[in-house]
């Protein structure tokens, strides 16, 4: 048990296949700042914070029963948040199920009494590239095409840095 298990720090995530993280890790050599290690890219659909071990039955039910399907994403330039310094890959334009899929996770994170205070309504789906980075320079980045099909439950290892997968769901395409 990690020594983080009492108190997890815990997020969902749509976790990229090898094929899209090796196009997102192209993107990185092409920006200054600290990359993110290639094994921690993801897009983050709900940060939950620090958890209790005793709500971790109730978030892997929600994982598991989330209504869901795979999805295309298409990211297409990079973006920056000023005030954090980070820069981060960008859709084209956010999904219709992108948006559809989180907003059923906050349904279902608020009716279990779960939904972070500090998460709300505000939701910028990205892939963040690297840290302490200044703005990208404008340029001509290959769109990079993921069929997101990967939904997870992760821990952040405060002692470590590293991403721990607690539990993994695949995504069916639509019949």
């Amino acid at each position: 048990m990690s020594p983080d298990a009492h108190c997890p720090r815990l997020f969902y995530a749509l976790w990229p296949d090898a094929a899209t993280r090796t196009a997102l890790v192209a993107w990185q050599a092409r920006l200054e700042g600290k990359p993110v290690r290639a094994d921690k890219l993801h897009l983050t659909l709900a940060f939950l914070g620090q958890r209790s071990a005793s709500e971790l039955p109730a978030l892997l039910d929600i994982l598991a029963h989330i209504p869901a399907r795979a999805m295309p994403l298409l990211f297409d330039h990079a973006s920056h948040f000023t005030q954090l310094a980070l820069t981060w890959a960008a859709l084209a334009q956010a999904s219709p199920a992108l948006l559809d899929l989180r907003a059923a996770c906050m349904h279902r994170l608020a009716a279990q009494g779960l939904a972070p205070r500090f998460e709300h309504d505000r939701f910028t789906p990205h892939v963040t590239l690297a840290r302490q980075a200044p703005p990208p320079a404008i340029g001509d980045f290959a769109p990079i095409a993921w069929q997101a099909d990967e939904l997870v439950l992760v821990e952040s290892l405060k002692s470590s840095g590293d991403y721990r997968i607690l539990a993994s769901r695949r995504l069916t395409s639509a019949a």
